[in-house]
């Protein structure tokens, strides 16, 4: 059953642990990732120069961005490494049977 304000953007299965890939929930794009089987979701465009964060890297729980190397923490949003000087948005995640549901935006 969903929670209200949840919407499911993938399935459990859809994603290993260490992988990430873009999703859309309404008119955003999202970045959702498994890190050690806990998914997170952040936005998907770097604050930077709007290089898009999930054609980049994640090592652990740092994305970085393929255009300039910025990095950014997939749990909060916040900025791990120049040249970006603020964080993306982190998003709430929850784990219904088998679906992979993101709702509003933390903080």
């Amino acid at each position: 059953m969903a929670e209200p304000g949840f919407e499911k953007v993938a399935e459990t299965g859809d994603l290993s642990p260490g992988q990430m890939k873009p999703v859309t929930l309404g008119d955003e794009e999202l970045l959702l990732a498994n890190v050690d089987g806990n998914y997170c979701a952040i936005g998907n465009s770097c604050t930077h120069s709007g290089g898009t964060l999930s054609d980049g890297d994640l090592d652990g729980e740092e994305v970085e961005c393929p255009l300039h190397g910025a990095t950014f923490n997939v749990v909060t949003g916040e900025v791990v490494g120049p040249p970006a000087q603020e964080g993306v948005q982190a998003y709430e995640v929850r784990i219904s049977g088998n679906d992979v549901m993101v709702g509003p935006a933390k903080g």
